[in-house]
C-alpha cells in the first residue's frame, strides 16, 4: 500500500456548547433567592496547522473525521460549564484546502500557518444572565450552539526547491536516488514512479559550513503528451511542479522510440504552458541523461550539461549550476512573508432572509440562529427576548426587502411565527415602495419550537 496520499478528504466537526442553567437560589433564612444558572462552556474549534513533521495526506484516507470537544452545560450557584478542547490538525506544509464544490478556501504555505476548519459552537448563558429590574426571575436559559461542520477536499503540492520534468522512463528515479538518500522504485520501464518523491540534496560545502547550500529536489512521475488536458493524471503530477523554485528538464539522449533531445524538450515545455504559463517563466536547466549509453559527444542544441546517474558523470557540475539557480531564486523570494493565511473565501457573516415557498420565509445565518437559541420558547421572557434580539440583527428590515407582507410565516432556527411590521421596520427610502397600503398594527406573535 502507498505511504504518499496527495489527495483526501476532511470532516471537521467542531464542539457543542454546553446549556446555560436554569436554578435559582435556594438557601435558608433567604427569601426570595435569585436566579443563579450558571453558563454553558464553549465547544472546541478544529484548527489545520501545516507541519513539516507532516510528509503527506495519509493520515485521511481511511479515517477522515476530526472533532473538537464538547463543552459542559452550567448548573446552579453560578456554576460555569468547561469548554471543549480544540482540535489541532496537523497537515503537510503545501496543503490546499477545497470546498465540495472545488473552490480555494485557504493555502497553507508556509509551516506554522493556521487556518480554522471549524468553529466551536457558543455556550448557553445560564438565566442569571437575564436578570434585570423589569426581569426579576427569568425562567429561560440559553441552549448551547452547535459546533461547525463542514466536508473539505485537501490536496497537496509538494514544497521543492528543484521539480525533476521529463517523460517516462529518462532516469528521475535513477538521478534522485544518486544525488540524496531519496531510494524511490529504479526499474527499466515506463512510469515506475508512480507517486512524487523528495530527495535533500547538499552541495558547495564541507557539511554545516557556510558555503554548503542545501536544498529540496523533487522527482515527480513522467509525463506524457496531453497531461495538462489530464491525461494520465498529468493534472495530479503537474501540481506537484507548482512551487517549485527552479525545474530540471531532463531529456533520454537514449531513447529506444528514437525521440530526440529537441522533441523532448518542446513536449515538456508545451505542457507545462498549458498547465500554467508562468511555469515557462521559472528558472529551468535542461539535462541530457544515460550520457553512458551514447558515443561521448557534445551537448545537443538546448541541452545545457550532459550527465550520467549511474557512473555519476557530471553530476557535481549539475548539483553546483542547481545551487547556483536555488541561491538566485531564494534571494530574489526574500521579500518578507506575511503572517496571514491567505484566506480565498472568508466565511459570510450577519443574517439573511431566503423565500421558502409562497408567504414563507426563513431567516438564516448564525446570528439569528444564536438569537432565538432559547432552551423554552414558550416562556413569554424567552420569546421577548427572541424578538427582540431579532430586531436588533435587522431582521425586520430584511424581511421587508425580500418581500414579505403581514402575516407571513418566517421560521428561524426552530423558531417559527407569523409575522407583522412594525412601524420602525421601513428606515430607508429604497423601502418605501414596499409599503403596503394597509395600516401599520403590531400582532402578538405566536411561536412553536
Amino acid at each position: 500500500m502507498s505511504g504518499f496520499v496527495d489527495e483526501a478528504q476532511l470532516h471537521a466537526k467542531a464542539g457543542d456548547g454546553g446549556a446555560g442553567a436554569v436554578s435559582f437560589r435556594r438557601e435558608a433564612h433567604v427569601s426570595r433567592g435569585g436566579p443563579d444558572g450558571g453558563d454553558g462552556g464553549h465547544g472546541g474549534d478544529v484548527w489545520l496547522e501545516a507541519s513539516v513533521n507532516q510528509s503527506s495526506l495519509l493520515a485521511f484516507r481511511d479515517h477522515p473525521h476530526r472533532r473538537g470537544g464538547d463543552g459542559t452545560h452550567g448548573s446552579g450557584q453560578r456554576r460555569h460549564g468547561a469548554s471543549g478542547a480544540d482540535l489541532v490538525v496537523p497537515v503537510p506544509v503545501g496543503t490546499v484546502v477545497r470546498d465540495r464544490d472545488g473552490a480555494v478556501l485557504c493555502d497553507l504555505a508556509h509551516q506554522g500557518d493556521r487556518w480554522l476548519a471549524a468553529e466551536g459552537g457558543r455556550g448557553g448563558r445560564g438565566n442569571a444572565r437575564f436578570l434585570s429590574n423589569r426581569r426579576r426571575a427569568p425562567a429561560f436559559a440559553e441552549q448551547g450552539e452547535r459546533g461547525e461542520e463542514h466536508w473539505y477536499d485537501l490536496e497537496l503540492k509538494l514544497m521543492a526547491d528543484v521539480a525533476l520534468v521529463g517523460l517516462p522512463n529518462v532516469g528521475k528515479s535513477t538521478l534522485i536516488s544518486a544525488v540524496s538518500a531519496a531510494r524511490p522504485k529504479v526499474a527499466d520501464y515506463p512510469f515506475t514512479t508512480l507517486e512524487p518523491h523528495l530527495g535533500v540534496v547538499r552541495t558547495g560545502g564541507s557539511p554545516g559550513s557556510r558555503d554548503e547550500v542545501v536544498f529540496v529536489l523533487a522527482d515527480v512521475p513522467g509525463l506524457v503528451e496531453g497531461a495538462a488536458e489530464g491525461r494520465g493524471l498529468g493534472h495530479r503530477f503537474l501540481r506537484h511542479v507548482e512551487r517549485a523554485r527552479a525545474l530540471v528538464l531532463l531529456l533520454d539522449l537514449a531513447d529506444p522510440a528514437g525521440q530526440s533531445p529537441e522533441a523532448q524538450a518542446a513536449v515538456l515545455l508545451a505542457e507545462l504552458g498549458r498547465y500554467r504559463p508562468e511555469l515557462l517563466e521559472r528558472p529551468r536547466l535542461v539535462v541530457g541523461s544515460k550520457a553512458d549509453l551514447v558515443p561521448e559527444v557534445a551537448a545537443p542544441a538546448g541541452v545545457d550539461l550532459v550527465i550520467s546517474a549511474v557512473t555519476r558523470q557530471h553530476l557535481g557540475d549539475l548539483l553546483g549550476r542547481l545551487a547556483t539557480l536555488v541561491t538566485d531564486a531564494r534571494a530574489a523570494a526574500a521579500a518578507p512573508a506575511s503572517p496571514e493565511v491567505v484566506v480565498h473565501r472568508p466565511l459570510p457573516e450577519g443574517v439573511g432572509v431566503e423565500r421558502r415557498a409562497p408567504g414563507v420565509f426563513e431567516v438564516i445565518g448564525r446570528p439569528a440562529a444564536r438569537a432565538v437559541g432559547f432552551s423554552d420558547l414558550t416562556d413569554d421572557g424567552a420569546l421577548d427576548e427572541a424578538m427582540r434580539r431579532l430586531q436588533k440583527l435587522g431582521v425586520d428590515r430584511a424581511l421587508v426587502r425580500a418581500g414579505a407582507r403581514d402575516g407571513d410565516e418566517v421560521r428561524v432556527g426552530a423558531l417559527t411565527f407569523t409575522w407583522y411590521r412594525d412601524e420602525g421596520a421601513v428606515l430607508d427610502e429604497a423601502d418605501e415602495d414596499r409599503r403596503p397600503s394597509a395600516r401599520r398594527r403590531r400582532a402578538p406573535k405566536r411561536a412553536s419550537p
